[in-house]
């Protein structure tokens, strides 16, 4: 047999057209064409509107009046020395504080007792979580009945024990945690199915090791169901600051703001402003002040409670 015979021929150079395009890539440009449609209504109404408030920040731009000057910094300079926005702050903060502590600790206990196997469970579910599927509009108006001095089914209920009807919405000392209360049984729903997601993804044989080697249900809580939702507690408590530091409907709803400035909060006051006396520049800074500190407070709940679990 001749050499020629026995050599193999090279193989031809797989051809490449120029349009080819590996599939990685593709797959990223699928990725951005469904993501397009929300990125240009991100951009349109939501990047848009911030550059514009903080733009707006900078002139004494009043509705009412034709002329917008350029003021600089004054609308921050007088925020500072401004002693409605710190009592709106503080009590915005205190609320806050109040509503996210309540709402995970509410939502982690009503998922664990759910996620139990209990007859009608899909049922207890749907029933807590109802109350996240009202308006505010209903809420206010459903807890100022609840909470009235001398009708109100609290009060009724309190009456049993020896407690004289309350004024929750008229002493200054008291009205604050009425709104916690109201907004904790409006929302705590929301952060009970993510506690219940966050269960369901722990690992079984961890719960099974730990019986076997005789731990109670108090150990294993605190040793494995709590230190694996960490993840799930930052995520929850991190879109509770958020959320309930833009409170805005309970207090106009049932309080209007009183007693006094007692229920003032951030967003409330900024309506104040804005709305009532039309100073749309001064508003555009509290707005601004507002986001600065929900980006500090978000950043600091990072660092402090985020660490990587592993198992």
């Amino acid at each position: 047999m001749s050499q020629s015979s026995t050599m193999t021929t090279p193989g031809r150079p797989k051809r490449r057209f120029p349009f080819e395009i590996d599939l990685k890539r593709r797959e990223w440009i699928a990725a951005y064409l469904f993501l397009a449609p929300f990125l240009l209504f991100f951009s349109v109404f939501v990047v848009r509107a911030v550059i514009a408030a903080v733009e707006m920040s900078f002139y004494d731009w009043q509705i009412l009046r034709p002329t917008r000057p350029f003021v600089g910094l004054d609308n921050y300079n007088e925020l500072l020395n401004d002693d409605v926005w710190w009592i709106s702050l503080k009590n915005t903060l205190v609320f806050t504080v109040m509503t996210v502590t309540g709402t995970t600790i509410l939502g982690l206990v009503s998922a664990v007792a759910v996620t139990r196997p209990i007859k009608g469970q899909g049922f207890y579910r749907v029933l807590l979580y109802m109350p996240s599927l009202l308006s505010v509009g209903a809420v206010g108006l459903i807890w100022v009945w609840l909470l009235n001095t001398q009708f109100g089914v609290i009060n009724y209920i309190l009456s049993f024990i020896g407690i004289r009807p309350i004024n929750w919405l008229g002493e200054p000392e008291l009205v604050l945690p009425a709104l916690s209360l109201t907004t904790i049984w409006w929302t705590f729903g929301f952060p009970m199915l993510i506690f219940i997601a966050g269960l369901q993804a722990i690992p079984q044989q961890l719960y099974e090791a730990a019986r076997i080697d005789g731990a109670n249900g108090l150990q294993i809580f605190f040793r494995i169901t709590l230190p694996l939702l960490r993840p799930t507690i930052l995520f929850v408590t991190v879109t509770g600051v958020i959320s309930h530091f833009q409170v805005f409907g309970q207090p106009l709803i049932m309080t209007t703001g009183g007693p006094g400035r007692s229920s003032y909060t951030v967003i409330y006051y900024l309506y104040q402003i804005a709305w009532t006396a039309f100073r749309m520049g001064y508003g555009a800074a509290v707005a601004v002040a507002l986001a600065v500190i929900m980006a500090l407070m978000t950043l600091f709940q990072f660092i402090f409670i985020n660490r990587r679990v592993e198992y």
